[in-house]
């Protein structure tokens, strides 16, 4: 029998089925980004059904800072802008777990011309923040860090000063961070990209931007023009996750199960939604009105995956693939090296445990179909990392434990009683 030992934060999967209704939980990228642009609009704004998790807390937490108030009313977050000014004052920031609060974030310091440090956990501080740093500085902002270059913590002082800039694009919270701050700026920007990736999180900071009335043009994803004079104040209904859906989908194809999923909708911003062709492509069916339905699937099929559009479902993909007929191939996911953990590394290293016959490349995995046997895995301190070794062990041939699964609160804090228990 499956049972979770919150002391421990570790899970105990016993192969099972998985079965009724679930209500996904709300996208956590959309909340940050309602969270960071209420809290520097005008007037007041309301984000409805937020994702309420530690990096929420976090966001919250760091926009007071900034002069933002926030009103707790149910389910909604009543924000009370700061106009756009960045408040005259020193200030530190604990970001926790967040990569976007600390890329948007340190983009949104820049502004103005006094000091914000910020850091986080040792996760947070072993995520690269070089790219950002660099094109900050060209444009007249200071840049320290305080142990070791390219990393947080690290402390940041504006104002920006120049008004065109150049970096990569392989990841693209800096590129998301530069088009925010930059149209508060209250003049044309310039942003030129090398190697642009991750497009669809892109795609979502251009549609928020637009919300807020801010002039951007994007012209093949390498050059940006940005400009705004402030933004409104706004209400907004946060939509449920796809990246969280992946795991509960999984879940249902892996066991062989009818599930329905409640709280999903065809949101285009959302580039995980693209793991239901990719699914598709190997054999599953769904049914997808009001509710998704994951019908039950015989077999699924092996394929090749570009995931750098879906690059948050790298993991729980590689463990579809353990159970799909032939060799799966992902690859174009370089970038996920970068995130929580090395997530490439990392869920070779699990599944080898569970008896996956998996290798590593470069950018990517390639992965041979076969049974998992249960095992005893860690997850990394990795939210994604541990929900898709969950799903692995509800499809193997016995009991495993997955240890440190705490991190799951991240995105899906009742995972474990809607999935697994």
């Amino acid at each position: 029998m499956s049972s979770y030992d919150p002391r421990m934060a570790v899970l105990t999967v016993t192969p099972n089925t998985i079965k009724g209704i679930l209500q996904i939980p709300p996208s956590k990228s959309h909340t940050l980004r309602a969270i960071q642009f209420a809290a520097f609009a005008s007037g007041q704004s309301s984000v409805i059904n937020p994702l309420m998790s530690p990096d929420t807390e976090k966001m919250i937490s760091a926009c007071e800072q900034f002069g933002a108030h926030f009103i707790r009313d149910g389910k909604s977050l009543v924000i009370i802008g700061n106009h756009g000014k960045i408040p005259a004052i020193n200030r530190e920031i604990d970001v926790g777990n967040s990569g976007i609060a600390l890329r948007f974030l340190t983009a949104m310091a820049a502004l103005g011309s006094t000091r914000t440090t910020l850091y986080g956990d040792a996760s947070l501080c072993g995520r690269p923040m070089r790219v950002l740093g660099e094109a900050l500085e060209s444009l007249g902002v200071s840049i320290q860090y305080h142990k070791q270059a390219g990393y947080a913590p690290l402390t940041v002082c504006g104002p920006i000063k120049k008004s065109r800039v150049k970096l990569n694009g392989e990841d693209s919270q800096p590129i998301s961070a530069l088009l925010i701050a930059a149209s508060l700026l209250g003049r044309d920007f310039d942003i030129h990209v090398n190697n642009p990736g991750e497009k669809p999180w892109i795609e979502m900071t251009l549609h928020w931007l637009k919300v807020m009335n801010v002039q951007v043009t994007c012209d093949d994803y390498r050059h940006y023009k940005v400009r705004g004079e402030g933004w409104p104040s706004f209400q907004y209904s946060v939509p449920g996750d796809w990246s969280t859906a992946a795991f509960p989908i999984a879940a249902a194809l892996v066991t062989k199960s009818k599930l329905a999923i409640e709280g999903l909708c065809h949101d285009p911003c959302q580039g995980d939604r693209k793991i239901l062709s990719i699914l598709e492509s190997m054999g599953a069916n769904f049914i997808f009105s009001d509710t998704l339905t994951v019908l039950p699937c015989k077999s699924l099929n092996c394929v090749d995956i570009d995931v750098n559009d879906c690059i948050d479902a790298l993991p729980i993909l590689a463990v579809i693939a353990c159970f799909a007929k032939g060799t799966t191939r992902l690859y174009n996911a370089a970038i996920a090296k970068t995130k929580e953990c090395d997530r490439i590394a990392c869920m070779a290293e699990e599944l080898t445990k569970m008896g996956a016959r998996i290798k590593t490349f470069d950018d990517g995995l390639l992965i041979e179909g076969g049974e998992l046997q249960g095992a005893s895995v860690q997850s990394h301190g990795d939210h994604r990392v541990a929900m898709a070794l969950a799903v692995a062990a509800l499809g193997a041939s016995s009991p495993s434990t997955i240890q440190d699964v705490d991190c799951v609160e991240k995105t899906y804090p009742n995972f474990a009683s809607e999935c697994i228990l």
